[in-house]
């Protein structure tokens, strides 16, 4: 007997066709004695038309923290009871639970909550009378029983750490691709699947854009080692595991990642260290990633400075301008200046800190294909260079094909 823990994204139950091809492929793969519980996210695009309507009410609606996780935790509760309804059918005893119900237990951070217990009496309990159980991904909730969404792909993290509360035998994620690739496969026509990956490289692809996994799940995943295996809805595939090792050659590069719709702000003034510091510790505390980058800059009658460039996705943009503008009355900033409508793109290796040859081939490929690097970082396991949007779908191609050349 096996006790399983499946994962349905959102593109794997967009349609009741595709919510029945779930149903069958569940039945198909269970063993007689095998314990199963899936965990689901909200059908198709649900989410995105769920933020489209709280925009049309409100232009910033994440100020409305708490009803937007009202709001979006209503998503996942629709493809649950589909599900649990299309099993019945199928003549398989299921059940559908709410996050709350499963017992997921989150801090009180709406919309960007973290799990901080599982409480799995009333799933093993239903496990016990041979019923499927179906949870409800990306939702938890406080000790206030308010409801907390788990920020977008929480999904994800909810499959996995159901899965070490459980001390689940697998924790199977799927998807509407077949596995982890070198890069987007719905952008890079030749990108490569990988058989394995290790949880650091894999942190890093997801931290830099990969959205095959949400960056917290990985982290769930190594915390508790449970091997992750990222597998096609779809297809009948091997897929890729995330676990601690990988047989691949060190120094190698993983993968190319992006993410879009970045916006910069730079900020000048004498005390950068100090800046630093202060940016650093408030955007950790707000749960926001963001990069960092320097440059030389000329200001104040020509004298010349560092520059702190500061990076995060457009839709943290608006948590991040408070904490600026708090930022900018201490500090006196000499000069701010912020671009939307920027764009970051990063190669992930297990082994890149020190190595001056990935840098140099990083932007030779870039300066070949004449796009602007804006700004350049490196990290021990990646490199990230901020561009204009227009030129990302151009430079992911240029720089897969640098990394990993068409086999003739």
């Amino acid at each position: 007997m096996s006790l399983i823990v499946k994962k349905f994204g959102g593109s794997s139950v967009s349609s009741p066709e595709k919510i029945l091809n779930v149903v069958k492929r569940v039945i198909a793969d269970k063993k007689a004695e095998d314990k199963i519980v899936i965990v689901v996210s909200a059908m198709g695009k649900t989410t995105d038309r769920l933020i489209s309507l709280a925009s049309a009410i409100s232009g910033c609606p994440y100020q409305y923290k708490r009803e937007m996780d009202m709001l979006l935790a209503s998503g996942e509760q629709v493809s649950i009871a589909l599900l649990a309804m299309a099993f019945q059918n199928y003549g398989v005893p299921a059940i559908s639970l709410t996050g709350r119900l499963a017992g997921i237990r989150t801090d009180d951070k709406h919309t960007k909550g973290t799990i901080v217990s599982i409480d799995t009496k009333r799933i093993l309990s239903e496990l016990a009378q041979n019923k499927i159980v179906v949870v409800a991904g990306f939702q938890g909730s406080d000790n206030q029983d308010e409801p907390v969404t788990l920020g977008r792909g929480g999904s994800d993290t909810s499959a996995v750490a159901l899965a070490g509360a459980l001390k689940a035998d697998c924790c199977e994620i799927y998807t509407d691709v077949k596995g982890i690739y070198t890069a987007d496969p719905h952008l890079v026509v030749n990108a490569t699947k990988m058989s394995d990956i290790t949880y650091e490289e894999m942190l890093e692809m997801s931290r830099l854009g990969a959205c095959v996994m949400q960056t917290r799940s990985v982290e769930v995943g190594q915390k508790l080692g449970i091997p992750i295996h990222v597998r096609s809805t779809f297809v009948d595939d091997e897929g890729t595991v995330i676990q601690t090792d990988s047989q691949r050659q060190e120094g190698l590069i993983r993968g190319v990642s992006y993410l879009d719709k970045i916006t910069q702000i730079a900020i000048c003034n004498e005390d950068i260290e100090g800046l630093y510091q202060e940016l650093r510790e408030n955007l950790i505390a707000l749960d926001i990633e963001y990069d960092f980058f320097r440059h030389a800059h000329v200001y104040d009658n020509n004298k010349i400075g560092d520059a702190l460039i500061l990076a995060v996705e457009q839709g943290d943009f608006y948590a991040v301008q408070p904490l600026i503008r708090k930022i900018m009355q201490k500090y006196i900033a000499v000069d701010i200046s912020i671009k939307e409508g920027m764009a970051k793109i990063s190669v992930i290796s297990n082994k890149i800190n020190g190595d001056k040859a990935i840098y140099d081939k990083f932007c030779q490929a870039l300066g070949k294909a004449n796009i602007d690097m804006l700004m350049m970082n490196r990290h021990a396991l990646s490199i990230s260079c901020l561009l204009e949007n227009k030129d990302l779908s151009r430079a992911v191609q240029v720089i897969h094909d640098e990394f990993f050349p068409a086999r003739v």
